[in-house]
């Protein structure tokens, strides 16, 4: 009996974790004597979620050699494919903020869809991914080589194109650049760092550790449970009217869709499929929803949001596919 409880949770572990965690903010909003513990409850999970990112992407790097890290043709694709669509909606916000024709008007009207779509789109990917890969049978080493290039690149283009966005806000490319890589370096560089100097210096504990497979899964399983719950405090909390909230989800739906489709297209004539369709549809929806809210359009933020859910459905299939 306890085995097959135990078989159970680790089958439906994510989607216990997605129930979980919107069930959890939805039960608080409707206790209002515990709203005074809020702010505490929330600080808690800002300060868990890096924590458990850090751990996650710690043990990865734990299982992966320096020499496995090498470039693939399907990563200048990706990358390519990534930045080339969020510039053209980054650039057509910008001419429409220049024009008078009614074009120019209908998209500045809808600026915060196509706000969305930048966002969607840029957003690097998740520090999780190389867990999900490693469970669909995939090559860790090609999802984290990726997650570094990408996360380089957000913090050079995101700095770049917020000035011309929002030049009212003041916002220079050197703060956006560093404010980004204050971000990236402890969730990225550090957890490698750290686990190759744990190689190199404490094999037995890093023999004993890169053992450990499925330790990252179960963390991950947390720190979705967190994302989905924050998640949802956001979209109930968004300023939004409902036919933006529904722009927005939709919009989120289709990047969604659109980068995993893609990704296994890009991926497909080097035979990682996998790789590339995980690195360039699973998405760090934490960073995101700091990075719409800090440099754009706080509203944007919420899609970030809606991401979470969407990416999650979609990994929860494959790997029910995959065990299958």
């Amino acid at each position: 009996m306890k085995s097959r409880f135990i078989k159970f949770l680790k089958d439906w572990m994510l989607v216990i974790g997605m129930i979980s965690g919107a069930s959890a903010y939805l039960i608080y909003a409707q206790i209002p004597s515990i709203h005074t513990a809020g702010p505490v409850l929330e600080a808690i999970c800002r300060r868990t979620q890096p924590i458990l990112l850090f751990l996650m992407l710690f043990i990865s790097f734990s299982r992966i050699e320096p020499r496995q890290l090498k470039f693939k043709r399907w990563h200048i694709r990706n990358l390519a494919l990534q930045v080339s669509v969020f510039l053209i909606l980054c650039f057509t916000v910008i001419w429409a903020m220049h024009s008078n024709t009614a074009a120019a008007v209908w998209i500045l009207r809808h600026r915060v869809l196509f706000e969305t779509g930048m966002l969607c789109m840029i957003c690097p990917t998740a520090t999780a991914c190389a867990v999900v890969t490693g469970k669909l049978g995939g090559d860790m080493a090609q999802v984290v080589m990726y997650t570094i290039i990408i996360n380089l690149a957000v913090s050079v283009v995101v700095p770049l194109t917020v000035p011309l966005l929002y030049p009212q806000a003041g916002i220079t490319f050197i703060a956006a650049f560093s404010r980004i890589l204050a971000k990236v370096f402890p969730l990225l560089i550090l957890p490698c760092l750290a686990a190759w100097t744990v190689r190199w210096l404490m094999p037995r504990f890093h023999n004993w550790l890169a053992s450990m497979i499925n330790l990252s899964f179960y963390l991950w399983s947390v720190a979705l449970t967190l994302a989905i719950l924050m998640s949802t405090r956001a979209i109930i909390h968004s300023r939004c009217n409902m036919l933006t909230l529904i722009g927005i989800a939709l919009i989120s739906l289709l990047c969604c869709v659109f980068q995993f489709a893609v990704g296994r297209r890009t991926g497909r004539r080097e035979g990682s499929r996998i790789e590339a369709s995980q690195a360039f549809g699973q998405k760090n929806t934490v960073f995101g929803i700091w990075m719409g809210y800090t440099f754009w359009n706080p509203l944007v933020s919420v899609a970030g949001g809606f991401y979470t859910i969407w990416h999650n459905i979609h990994n929860t299939r494959q790997l029910y596919k995959a065990k299958k």
